[in-house]
């Protein structure tokens, strides 16, 4: 009978009776009684539950912090678990990332302190010497109500002080290779599958066979559907294992990012070739979020509110879908029909993203309004690409979230400035068609009337920051984060 295995603390697991749909938390807690990690929101929002995972790539060890509240536990399957438990030594010495958080008093009431101590573990095993904002984005998915946070930070910057401590890691790379498999792995308990394919041609023709599957990748929004939603879902098809689906390939016409590739990596090589967006990227979600969650799916899911959206619809981005054998390309702004509904056929997936080669004359930015600086959810999102000969537009695209049904570019703004000189006057006119062309909710992130006056403002703010002769720096306009 098939069984998940996976290593923790040097030892070797194996499962054989798994729910598809159980939480690694659900298992840590309630299984093993290792209730060092903590249930604060599951959502993957407040970082109590966070653990670090560790898999081989090129066959090396990486370390990510992910959070455990929604990965299901069968996504465990080929790599090494850490929890807080892990950390202490068999001499019941605390780790130094434990020792240091005592030593600068980061832990007051408690429930957080674990979490925190598992986003240290991880940047202490892959940065050896993080600059202050590297210490910010590794504690982003960690919430910790009661110490105001500097002297979790003294804590980062000290935990490097004490005598270095790191797992034994040649005989857990050694441990890693036994686990890899020749063929996909099938899980079933009671009315439920879990398959978990090695190759896209096992993953396609299996979906094909059975297109009421749901398909999983990092979880970070099918998680929410088990501890929120309380959803069953009978049949899993899980991406992580197809090595094709894993790569990031690049080459003269641009940059293709397979399905299961992580948002980190996803968004390090989109970044190599459009700089700009490294904004919207670190604030996309939480660094344990992005270690779990794929750009692909967040794609896929077409969020109107999706961040990554706005800005891949205007670089031109393309879809490349398959179902069985055949593939076939859309733009990616063509691929969304209306709210959550998209031009998929049935047993057909998302099988990369195309980010076209970098154009050198492109005048590129992308804004997010939340009403938070980290982790929050956008109240607008829209980006801006421009190329201008001289002080005329020859190519514009305006792709917004949060002002439709789905991530949209406005068509008729865009006709009005093409061809045009870019110039005040032509956009205090862009700034009203762009009011007109889009008819916004108010919800509780904003209201109609904000989100239809900041997108207008956010054109004139690129327009600033991109006219010709005598553009503004965007740091004399950086507003990241205002009040919806």
């Amino acid at each position: 009978m098939a069984a998940l295995r996976f290593y923790l603390d040097g030892e070797r697991v194996e499962i054989a009776a798994v729910e598809p749909t159980r939480t690694l938390l659900q298992y840590l807690r309630e299984d093993l009684r290792r209730v060092g990690s903590k249930e604060g929101c599951a959502e993957g929002d407040c970082g109590a539950c966070t653990v670090v995972i560790a898999e081989l790539v090129d066959d090396a060890l990486r370390y990510r912090a992910v959070n455990a509240c929604i990965q299901f536990l069968p996504t465990l399957d080929g790599k090494a678990l850490f929890t807080v438990e892990s950390l202490k030594s068999a001499t019941g010495e605390l780790h130094p990332v434990q020792q240091s958080m005592v030593d600068y008093h980061g832990s007051q009431c408690g429930f957080c302190t674990p979490g925190f101590v598992m986003s240290m573990f991880a940047l202490y095993l892959h940065n050896p010497a993080p600059t202050r904002a590297d210490i910010d984005d590794a504690l982003s998915g960690n919430l910790c109500r009661c110490t105001g946070y500097r002297p979790i930070i003294d804590a980062c910057r000290h935990m490097y002080d004490y005598p270095r401590v790191a797992p034994a890691e040649s005989e857990l790379i050694q441990g890693l290779r036994g686990l890899r498999r020749d063929s996909g792995l099938t899980l079933e308990f009671e009315r439920s599958r879990y398959h978990a394919p090695i190759t896209v041609a096992a993953l396609a023709a299996l979906y094909l066979e059975q297109p009421e599957a749901r398909i999983l990748a990092g979880g970070t929004d099918v998680g929410l559907w088990i501890t929120k939603q309380l959803r069953e879902l009978p049949t899993l098809i899980y991406l992580g294992n197809v090595a094709e689906l894993r790569q990031v390939n690049r080459s003269g016409a641009g940059v293709e990012i397979g399905a299961a590739v992580a948002l980190t990596d996803a968004a390090a090589a989109i970044i190599e070739h459009y700089p700009e967006l490294s904004d919207m990227f670190r604030r996309f979600a939480s660094v344990p979020v992005r270690n779990a969650g794929t750009l692909v799916g967040n794609v896929a899911n077409g969020s109107p509110i999706g961040d990554s959206m706005p800005a891949l619809i205007a670089i031109g981005t393309r879809v490349r879908l398959r179902r069985g054998d055949q593939q076939r390309e859309l733009a990616l702004e063509d691929l969304y029909l209306d709210y959550m509904q998209n031009a998929l056929q049935p047993g057909e997936f998302i099988e990369s993203i195309l980010i076209p080669a970098r154009d050198e004359s492109l005048l590129l930015r992308c804004y997010k309004l939340s009403k938070r600086f980290d982790q929050d959810i956008s109240a607008l999102c829209a980006a801006f690409a421009l190329r201008l000969d001289g002080d005329r537009v020859t190519r514009i695209r305006i792709a917004l979230g949060g002002m439709a049904a789905i991530p949209k570019r406005a068509l008729q703004t865009e006709q009005l400035l093409l061809g045009k000189s870019w110039n005040e006057s032509n956009i205090e006119i862009a700034m009203r068609e762009l009011r007109a062309e889009f008819t916004p909710l108010s919800d509780m992130r904003a209201s109609a009337a904000y989100r239809s006056r900041a997108s207008a403002n956010l054109l004139t703010r690129f327009y600033l920051e991109t006219r010709p002769g005598q553009a503004l720096e965007a740091s004399a306009l950086n507003v990241f984060a205002v009040t919806a």
